[in-house]
């Protein structure tokens, strides 16, 4: 590719500040759908995928080694990175669409980002941005919610309903063309819609590129239905065979303890070798390498910040493995929302950061980075990083918050204090503490060992849900959900 042709990537810079070729620096953000962080080669060389293009990107900027999404299912996530706010502060706490389908009702959930936040990308509007949607979007339930009414100019394939085939929008072909998407209009039948989507992208760059533009790409990849171009299964087929590993789940998987609603076993893969799934990275991959080269060749990558982020871990009783990171996408445990997040600025040093973050912080970062007036009021819960991004002192934090009153795994909160983290069940209440530090693998509860510090987190985590008027489990068939103290105390 002429991105990796021409660039040279070895020289990295040291600077104080962020010197940009214009006045104000353009915006990509990639965000895609339940890639864990161990797909990706630069989080780990041992990955049974190919991402040679989201690794160049992550030795040119710096990649987060602590880098959480703000919940382990993806449209909370999305809101965070949106607003810049926990979802628990708006109630936006699961999928939107999501059912209650077990032991006792979730917590009521609201299920759109009101139209009242001022979004990421209004603020970018504001400052005389264009702002162009590609992808997934699944924040609101009708149109008045979808992009075009969110602060982009266009919106291309952003819609309320999740990803193609089961389980959203019912395109007769899944990724492949007829899409059935209100707001992507059908190819040539057998279209890929990544390369479609891509395609889009390029476009809207091309046409955004004489002024300073702010262009998200959000893949409707990986998530299910697992679909992929046939030459690029066949590639990895051959590729497990050659390895020989098993295509389907393998015979070392995990059995967690908590049962699916239909009383099943979840298993959890130990290795990764499904060769539709790396198709679907790979092809995704690609896509990213296309949009860095016409960046390239439009002469605007001097001038443009990238960012690269997953809206949750890896779907691992399905399609991956985050080994060694415990379980994947609707757990609380460390694979279900530690993932890649990379950024990426012109002129900037290349390393990696310890340093926890998530993606509330994104709001902040990008304002701070474009020189443009930080709106406290809306990013609240987020904090700028452009210190680590220019090797200063990170921002005064350590400790993150999650609260997922739902069924994926289990609905239960976390807090991250340092190298603490501290997991609380709401079903009953029962806690589970690890040191991340020594075992990010999440296998030595810490519980028992540690009561003081257990309980010194569960209050500073009780502080913090009715800081932001959290919402919990409701009672199902008369039984009573665990509530925390000061709820009880009503």
């Amino acid at each position: 590719m002429m991105y990796f042709r021409f660039l040279c990537v070895s020289v990295v810079f040291f600077v104080s500040s962020i010197i940009f070729a214009g006045d104000k620096p353009n915006i990509v953000f990639f965000l895609v759908d339940d890639l864990g962080m161990m797909d990706i080669g630069a989080y780990n060389p041992n990955t049974f995928y190919e991402t040679p293009n989201v690794d160049r990107i992550a030795k040119e900027g710096i990649r987060f080694t602590n880098g959480y999404s703000a919940c382990c299912v993806c449209s909370p996530t999305r809101f965070s990175i949106m607003t810049g706010k926990y979802p628990a502060r708006n109630a936006c706490t699961n999928w939107f669409g999501a059912a209650d389908v077990a032991k006792f009702r979730g917590a009521k959930y609201h299920d759109r980002l009101d139209l009242e936040e001022i979004t990421l990308a209004e603020t970018f509007k504001e400052a005389g941005y264009k702002t162009a949607y590609i992808g997934k979007w699944h924040l609101g339930p009708t149109e008045e919610f979808w992009p075009e009414n969110q602060g982009f100019d266009v919106n291309i394939g952003g819609c309320h309903k999740g990803n193609p085939g089961r389980g959203g929008y019912q395109g007769k072909g899944g990724y492949f063309s007829p899409y059935n998407n209100p707001r992507l209009p059908d190819g040539v039948e057998g279209e890929f819609l990544t390369e479609r989507l891509t395609e889009e992208a390029i476009k809207q760059i091309k046409v955004m590129k004489d002024s300073p533009f702010f262009l998200y790409f959000a893949f409707y990849q990986v998530h299910t239905p697992l679909q992929a171009p046939e030459v690029l299964i066949e590639k990895y087929r051959e590729k497990t065979k050659r390895l020989n590993l098993p295509e389907e789940q393998d015979p070392t998987s995990i059995q967690e303890n908590e049962l699916r609603p239909n009383g099943k076993a979840r298993l959890i893969r130990r290795i990764q070798s499904h060769p539709v799934y790396a198709a679907m990275v790979e092809s995704m991959d690609t896509a990213v390498g296309r949009v860095m080269d016409t960046l390239y060749e439009e002469k605007l990558l001097d001038n443009t910040i990238i960012c690269f982020v997953s809206d949750n871990g890896g779907l691992a009783e399905n399609s991956t493995s985050n080994f060694p990171l415990r379980a994947g996408k609707g757990w609380l445990y460390e694979g279900g929302h530690r993932v890649p997040f990379i950024i990426r600025i012109p002129q900037g040093r290349a390393g990696i950061s310890e340093v926890p973050v998530i993606t509330n912080d994104f709001y902040p970062t990008l304002l701070e980075l474009a020189g443009l007036p930080l709106k406290p009021l809306q990013h609240q819960d987020g904090v700028s990083l452009k210190p680590i991004l220019d090797g200063k002192k990170p921002p005064k934090r350590d400790t993150l918050y999650w609260h997922y009153p739902h069924y994926g795994a289990f609905p239960g909160g976390v807090i991250r204090k340092g190298d603490w983290k501290l997991i609380r069940r709401y079903e009953d209440g029962r806690v589970q503490l690890y040191n991340l530090k020594e075992d990010p693998s999440e296998q030595n509860d810490c519980a028992e060992k540690e009561p003081e510090r257990a309980k010194q987190l569960a209050e500073e985590h009780d502080h913090w849900l009715q800081s932001v008027n959290a919402k919990f489990l409701r009672e199902k068939d008369g039984h009573k959900p665990w509530l925390p103290t000061y709820k009880n105390n009503r």
